[in-house]
């Protein structure tokens, strides 16, 4: 059973509107770096009313030289791992709290398909990652679907993990009011 109080909203709220209201209430800024979903992941937390106060920048990497460039990955671990990877996530995810100055983060690295993939790594393996005042986490999925699907489901994926990130590190009651 858990300890964590119940929070109850007024009303049924979007998951970047309810990431929204726990980064105000906590203070913190978050910033993007997105691969396969190519800027999704920074629309959807755009689409919150008032986002502005808290969103510093995202940056779409597609490429490797735009992860290292820009994220400061690694070339080393491209090479090793592949732009595919938990270890590539893991820094794509730092790099971009980094570069920002933002305590909060979301990657996204991965295969949409229906093309790219190779029986190690298919289309639908998708790592996200996100990182919270210092705490990084990251997962690994497998979506299934067309491509516009895995991309879909990788941006709600890691925006219920900046949710459960924000809500495990904060004893506070969210403050949305409808």
């Amino acid at each position: 059973m858990s300890t964590e109080p119940e929070i109850k909203f007024e009303k049924e709220y979007s998951l970047e509107e309810r990431a929204a209201a726990l980064l105000k209430q906590r203070g913190l800024t978050v910033t993007t770096a997105e691969s396969c979903t190519g800027g999704l992941l920074a629309g959807r937390l755009i689409n919150a009313a008032g986002i502005s106060e808290v969103y510093k920048e995202g940056y779409i990497t597609y490429s490797n030289e735009a992860k290292e460039k820009l994220l400061g990955v690694s070339h080393e671990t491209l090479e090793k791992y592949g732009a595919v990877s938990e270890q590539t996530a893991i820094e794509m995810v730092q790099g971009a709290a980094k570069q920002a100055g933002a305590q909060a983060a979301l990657a996204t690295t991965g295969i949409a398909g229906p093309d790219g993939g190779t029986p190690q790594k298919p289309a639908g393996l998708v790592y996200i990652g996100c990182y919270v005042d210092g705490v990084t986490i990251i997962e690994e999925h497998r979506f299934a679907g067309e491509r516009a699907q895995v991309r879909n489901m990788s941006v709600e994926r890691a925006l219920v993990m900046l949710e459960q990130a924000l809500l495990s590190t904060s004893h506070m009651e969210p403050a949305l009011n409808g």
